[in-house]
C-alpha cells in the first residue's frame, strides 16, 4: 500500500500554502482576531470584508465542496485533493469543510429536490446548519430524545427542547431529530428534519460556555465561547423538510455523523495539539531556565504522541478510500471517534504535566504560553470523547457493525 501523495496532489498542496502566505494579510488577521469565537472560522459565520474577500477567494479558485457533483455546485473532484485543502486551510483556523453541515447525510438521503435546494447553498455559505440532537434529559443517549414531531395533514408540528446546539444563533437552518412514533422502540420512530431557522416558534438562548471568560486564543480545541438551548413550540413545519423515511432518521443520523467523520477538519480537531506543542518546543529556548526541548523523558513522549497522531491520520486516510471507491462505510468513522479523541486528551494531560503550572495559565495572564493555548485545550478536552456520540457508544458500534458481536445484555 502507498500512503504518499501523487505529484499532483503534492502540487495543490504547495499552491494552497503559498495562497496563505499571500492572502493571510495583516488585515485579515486582525478582523479574525477581533471576531475570534474560539472556533475556525467559516464563510457562513463571518461576514466582515477582509475575511469574506479571503473566503470568495477561495471559492474562486474552486476549493470549496472539490468532491461534490457539478450539478450540486461542486467541483466532480476527488477527497483526497479535498482533504489537502482542508487539512491546510483549518491549520490556519479557516474552514472550508462541509463535514457537521448536514451535506453529507443530505446527498445520502435527501431528495433531488432537496440536493438542489441545499447542497449549492452550503457550499457557497448561504446557508449553514446547526444540529439540533442533544436533548436536557438524554446527554449521550441521544435515543431517549423527546422533542414530538406530530404529523397534520401535509405538516409536521413540532415540540420540545435541545441543548447544546451550537452556531444556532447564526445558522441559517438546524438539522432537528424528533420523535414521530412513542409507541416504538426508542431507535425507532424517529425522524430528522430541515429546518429554517426563522420558522415561528423557535427561540434560541445563548449558554456561555468555561472558554468565554477569558475568551479562548484562536486555534483552541472546542474554544467555543458560546453554545445555545433552543425551544420549538408548535413549531410548523412542511412535510418537504423531512429528510429520508419517516421514523427512519435514526438511521440517517447515524449515517450522517458517520460521513461527517471523513476528513481533514476531524482529524486535525485531535491531533492539532500534537503540532502546536512541538512547534512551541522547536521555537522556545527555556522555561524557568530548564530546556523541556532536551528533556529525554519529554522527548520520548512527543515521539509517543506524535506516533499517536499519525495513527489518526491514516485511520481517516482510510475512511476517505472507502468512501472515494464506493465502498460500504459502516463502523470506521466510529472507531475515528474513539481513537482520536481518547488521542487529543491524553495528548492534552501529557502537555499539562510538561508545562506545570505555566500550562494552567489563560489568555490574557501575563506568562501565558501561547496566549494561554494549552491552558484552554485543557478545558476543552475532555468534551471530545461526548460531542457527536460518546466513545462508549462508538465502542458499541464497532463492536458490532465491525465485529458482528450480539447486542450486550441490559444491566
Amino acid at each position: 500500500m502507498d500512503f504518499a501523495f501523487t505529484p499532483e496532489q503534492e502540487a495543490l498542496r504547495q499552491e494552497v500554502r503559498a495562497f496563505i502566505a499571500k492572502e493571510m494579510t495583516p488585515e485579515v488577521l486582525a478582523e479574525m482576531e477581533a471576531h475570534n469565537e474560539g472556533r475556525p472560522f467559516h464563510r457562513s459565520a463571518c461576514r466582515t470584508p477582509h475575511v469574506s474577500a479571503l473566503f470568495q477567494k477561495i471559492a474562486d479558485r474552486g476549493w470549496v465542496g472539490i468532491s461534490y457533483p457539478k450539478k450540486y455546485g461542486g467541483q466532480d473532484g476527488d477527497r483526497i485533493s479535498q482533504y489537502i485543502v482542508e487539512e491546510e486551510l483549518f491549520r490556519v483556523n479557516i474552514t472550508v469543510s462541509l463535514g457537521g453541515s448536514g451535506a453529507p447525510a443530505i446527498m445520502a438521503a435527501g431528495t433531488e429536490e432537496q440536493k438542489l435546494h441545499y447542497i449549492p447553498k452550503l457550499i457557497t455559505g448561504e446557508f449553514m446548519f446547526a444540529q439540533g440532537f442533544t436533548e436536557p434529559r438524554g446527554g449521550a443517549d441521544l435515543a431517549s430524545l423527546q422533542c414530538r414531531a406530530v404529523r397534520d395533514g401535509d405538516y409536521y408540528v413540532i415540540n420540545g427542547q435541545k441543548i447544546y446546539t451550537s452556531n444556532a444563533e447564526s445558522a441559517t437552518h438546524v438539522y432537528l431529530m424528533a420523535r414521530t412514533n412513542k409507541d416504538v422502540p426508542k431507535h425507532e420512530g424517529i425522524s430528522i428534519f430541515l429546518i429554517p431557522m426563522d420558522t415561528p416558534g423557535i427561540t434560541v438562548r445563548p449558554l456561555w460556555t468555561i472558554q468565554n471568560n477569558p475568551r479562548a486564543t484562536q486555534t483552541t480545541t472546542y474554544g467555543h465561547a458560546r453554545t445555545n438551548e433552543t425551544y420549538y413550540d408548535d413549531v410548523r413545519v412542511h412535510k418537504s423538510t423531512l429528510l429520508g423515511e419517516e421514523n427512519k432518521g435514526w438511521r440517517v443520523g447515524s449515517m450522517g455523523l458517520n460521513l461527517d467523520r471523513v476528513g481533514a477538519a476531524r482529524y486535525l480537531i485531535s491531533v492539532r495539539r500534537d503540532e502546536d506543542i512541538i512547534n512551541w518546543m522547536k521555537t522556545s529556548t527555556e522555561l524557568d531556565g530548564y530546556s523541556l526541548a532536551r528533556d529525554p523523558a519529554v522527548r520520548d513522549k512527543l515521539a509517543e504522541l506524535w506516533t499517536e497522531a499519525q495513527v489518526c491520520r491514516l485511520m481517516t486516510m482510510r475512511s476517505m478510500s472507502i468512501v472515494e471507491r464506493g465502498g460500504k462505510f459502516t463502523y470506521e468513522g466510529s472507531a475515528e471517534k474513539v481513537w482520536a479523541p481518547e488521542h487529543g486528551v491524553r495528548t492534552t494531560e501529557a502537555i499539562t504535566q510538561m508545562l506545570g503550572p505555566y500550562g494552567q495559565l489563560l489568555n490574557g495572564s501575563p506568562r501565558a504560553i501561547r496566549n494561554g493555548l494549552f491552558a484552554h485545550n485543557v478545558m476543552g478536552a475532555f468534551q471530545s470523547g461526548i460531542n457527536h456520540g460518546s466513545v462508549q457508544v462508538m465502542r458499541d458500534q464497532v463492536a458490532r457493525r465491525g465485529l458482528g458481536l450480539p447486542k450486550g445484555a441490559r444491566k
